[in-house]
């Protein structure tokens, strides 16, 4: 495994899936059988390691894996008050959360201080309330959070938020956001010569693939004498294709939009007198 890239991703829970898919759809090809904790590709010098969300940090840090995907409230966690050999390279856009501190809803709490707040991200909320001048307690707990206000343990919480609907079956409101989070890929700082090549072609590769996860291409047929005011609505563009049409009059736009392209948007070109309206997917993008 010496000249061998190693990516690690959680073995299970929200971040896997889209992990996975992220790494075939830029090209790596690799099959897994039942729980087995590592698969090697079988078209590029690369590992796949299956491990603990929690663990990620410290195997990149310490070399043991090159890139990983992690939550970015993970890499924090685990990162804070200590020195580590790890690169933010690029958020990849998916398993957005974001940590937030909850109470019981029937409680209305104007101030943390003298609070006792449970988590399971004690250094985080630890930082923030050091960073704010606030005297609270933390108490450090591993799963079931939300039961603590109700059984004494905590007067509120502090924990990972998506839709909201996990407190609101457990009765609970959502006071303050402290940290915004999704997926990213990480790196060791420290890769070897050979190591790096085959990163930098990884990365490249993700970054394409994460580059169309909004990106649209859009087709569409206008007056000639509207093509300036139509490329200015055309979000994201760098520079459009304009062919001239067999109506002299007329013209095709093609675009490549690296923004989300709403309804508005193309009621917008249609106001201004664009026709044939196409806006199709796009699998990579590669700059």
């Amino acid at each position: 495994m010496k000249n061998r890239l190693t990516i690690a991703v959680q073995k299970k829970g929200r971040l896997f899936d889209q992990s996975i898919d992220l790494i075939k759809k830029s090209g790596i090809n690799f099959s897994t059988k039942g729980d087995n904790l590592l698969a090697k590709s079988n078209n590029l010098p690369i590992d796949i390691l299956f491990v603990r969300s929690d663990d990620i940090p410290s195997l990149v840090s310490n070399g043991d894996a090159d890139l990983a995907i992690v939550g970015e409230n993970v890499l924090l966690e685990k990162s804070l008050f200590k020195r580590t050999y790890i690169d933010k390279v690029l958020y990849l856009g998916f398993s957005r959360c974001r940590l937030s501190f909850a109470c019981p809803e029937n409680i209305n709490i104007r101030s943390f201080k003298g609070k006792k707040i449970a988590t399971s991200y004690p250094n985080t909320v630890k930082k923030y309330l050091k960073d704010k001048n606030i005297n609270a307690s933390v108490v450090n707990i591993h799963g079931s959070v939300e039961l603590t206000p109700y059984i004494g343990m905590s007067d509120l919480i502090c924990d990972l938020v998506s839709s909201g609907a996990t407190l609101e079956a457990n009765n609970l409101k959502e006071i303050e956001t402290i940290l915004e989070s999704q997926a990213i890929l990480i790196k060791n700082k420290n890769l070897s010569t050979a190591k790096t090549k085959i990163a930098e072609k990884v990365i490249s590769r993700m970054q394409g693939v994460v580059n169309a996860i909004e990106s649209k291409y859009v087709m569409l047929n206008a007056d000639s004498s509207k093509v300036q005011e139509i490329c200015k609505i055309l979000p994201g563009s760098e520079s459009p294709t304009v062919i001239p049409l067999e109506n002299e009059n007329k013209v095709a736009i093609h675009a490549l939009c690296q923004e989300p392209i709403f309804w508005e948007t193309m009621e917008k070109l249609k106001a201004k007198g664009a026709s044939s309206i196409l806006v199709m997917p796009v699998e990579k993008v590669l700059n």
